[in-house]
């Protein structure tokens, strides 16, 4: 069930990516290139993954990719997104400092490479979801601009994170368990998916009301 999922999962952020990269060229606002930038890397790493898993070789030096590469893209996505001068000062300290905190431990422990980093993992997620939060907050007396993706964001990020988060336990889990695990997360990703399609669809269907919110 959980690989049916993650499938799943895939090509529905492979149907996003093709629907955003065609949409490339009537992009006015920039926020929307990074976003498609960033789901066009997530879907090389992922399918990088899958086609390693299948081949029995291991992959999970991979998830430090995807986390970082999501953190950094989104970062950018939300610097552009936000537009009060003290949000967007975190957002880029964040940057800062998230990505100087991760190298250095990873100087100091390379083994972490092939391992899950529990640290990693929390502070690229948590900085994200406090930028998702200011969006929010900047939307409530404003037009809904980029808020189905938002959203998304928000849910995707805090439910991932407590599920990878427990990444730590799974040695200790039964085989059920840590079956379980991976199929909630791999459901998450496809709702994720969803919201983004939403979004599109709600900025790019072609009618009326379409609109390139810049």
């Amino acid at each position: 069930m959980g690989e049916i999922l993650a499938l799943m999962g895939y090509v529905v952020l492979l149907i996003n990516l093709a629907l955003f990269a065609y949409k490339v060229p009537q992009f006015k606002n920039p926020a929307y290139r990074i976003f498609t930038l960033y789901l066009a890397v997530i879907f090389l790493i992922q399918i990088s993954s899958y086609i390693l898993s299948f081949l029995k070789i291991h992959n999970l030096y991979l998830s430090h990719f995807y986390f970082i590469a999501q953190f950094i893209a989104l970062s950018i996505f939300y610097n552009i997104l936000l537009k009060e001068p003290l949000q967007k000062k975190i957002v880029k300290m964040g940057l800062v400092t998230g990505l100087t905190a991760l190298t250095i431990q990873y100087a100091m422990n390379p083994g972490l490479f092939f391992r899950f980093n529990l640290f990693e993992i929390f502070i690229t997620s948590f900085l994200l979801i406090i930028y998702s939060t200011f969006h929010f907050y900047n939307l409530l007396n404003k037009a809904k601009a980029f808020y189905y993706l938002n959203s998304g964001i928000l849910v995707y990020l805090f439910g991932s994170t407590v599920l990878f988060l427990a990444g730590n336990l799974v040695s200790n889990l039964t085989s059920k368990m840590n079956t379980i695990t991976w199929t909630l997360n791999a459901f998450l990703y496809i709702v994720y998916q969803a919201f983004i399609f939403v979004e599109w669809k709600k900025s790019f269907s072609g009618g009326p009301n379409t609109k390139d919110i810049s």
